[in-house]
């Protein structure tokens, strides 16, 4: 029998939105269940680190967004054929990782000047890095991140992107045509386009 999830997170995409992604691409019987941020105290001690996602399976909570995304990647079929092919996807989400924590690390710095100094080297040398990274590896792979195929990799590159480029206040895509389709390709899934069409509207994803 098929397991019953309930995800917990923030009503934002961020780092949840891979994880609601896959549930929709997987036809999961699933509960999306959301938190304003004042209401975030209430729950965290519930919660296994203190943070969120949270994914309850059957009752019993599992937390870490990557872990969480590759459990329902190999549920789901998005999973490698094998172990190289799977290196290749970590590779991917470990450097979409570095990506977004540039971006954090100056978005949520509470220091005005420490911020300050990092906000000419992340959008004059870091983001186009990375981007320029993607750009060549979705080139080289027949539009995707790995071995010309649909793999959790491009889902948790495309789910989040749009808190991203709200928090740097620009669409950073802009002349990253690789990029682009491949945002179009993910969010065509047609479960995944679904789910789209009906998720909360907020600032960060209209």
């Amino acid at each position: 029998m098929a397991p019953k999830y309930k995800l917990h997170y923030f009503n934002v995409t961020a780092l949840g939105e891979p994880v609601r992604y896959l549930l929709a691409y997987g036809k999961a019987d699933w509960e999306d269940i959301r938190y304003e941020a004042e209401d975030w105290e209430k729950v965290k001690a519930k919660m296994p680190f203190g943070q969120m996602p949270v994914l309850d399976v059957d009752g019993k909570f599992h937390a870490q967004s990557v872990a969480l995304s590759r459990y329902l990647a190999k549920q789901y079929g998005l999973a490698g054929k094998d172990d190289l092919e799977n290196l290749q996807i970590d590779i991917a989400v470990d450097l979409f990782g570095d990506f977004r924590t540039k971006i954090g690390g100056w978005y949520y710095d509470a220091f005005p000047e420490s911020k300050a100094a990092k906000e000419g080297p992340l959008f004059k040398e870091q983001i186009p890095f990375y981007l320029n990274k993607f750009e060549e590896i979705v080139k080289a792979n027949g539009g995707y991140l790995v071995n010309g195929k649909l793999t959790w990799a491009d889902i948790y590159f495309v789910a989040p992107l749009n808190y991203f480029k709200a928090l740097t206040g620009n669409d950073f895509l802009v002349g990253y045509p690789g990029l682009q389709a491949l945002v179009k390709t993910v969010e065509s899934q047609p479960d995944i386009a679904a789910y789209i069409a009906k998720r909360p509207v907020n600032p960060e994803n209209k």
